[in-house]
């Protein structure tokens, strides 16, 4: 199962936003506080809880000129990549998340939708803290 969220135009040059999305912590600004809960972070990883008890664990890959990447950890029910695409544009960057994950069609029915929302909510959230920042 593919997800792409909306594109975003962020005012921040992209090794700013880079580095943001690439340090776990920060995961913690982007998600929408009535849908997460129990947010931990380390160096490394983050973790959370979402709507519907889900536990969702995501360990930092790497991050490289023009994305930033993340695998499922060791508590999340299904194996999974999310990704953040960046693209330059001037002093501002575009950017989209792209989710790739291993689930049955049953699964993909129940949770395809709500992770829509979650990911397009994201890069709102992410563009809005540019904003104020």
């Amino acid at each position: 199962m593919v997800i792409q969220s909306s594109s975003q135009l962020i005012s921040a040059p992209i090794n700013q936003v880079r580095d943001f999305i690439a340090e776990p912590k920060n995961l913690n600004l982007l998600l929408p506080s009535d849908k997460v809960s129990e947010f931990e972070s380390t160096d490394g990883e983050c973790s959370f809880k979402a709507q519907g008890g889900i536990n969702i664990h995501l360990a930092f890959v790497r991050k490289e000129t023009h994305s930033v990447h993340y695998q499922s950890g060791s508590i999340s029910p299904f194996a999974f990549h999310l990704t953040v695409q960046l693209e330059e544009q001037g002093q501002e960057t575009f950017g989209h998340l792209v989710f790739e994950g291993e689930v049955n069609g049953f699964l993909k029915m129940m949770i395809e939708k709500p992770l829509q929302g979650l990911f397009n909510e994201m890069g709102l959230k992410l563009k809005e803290y540019f904003q104020q920042n």
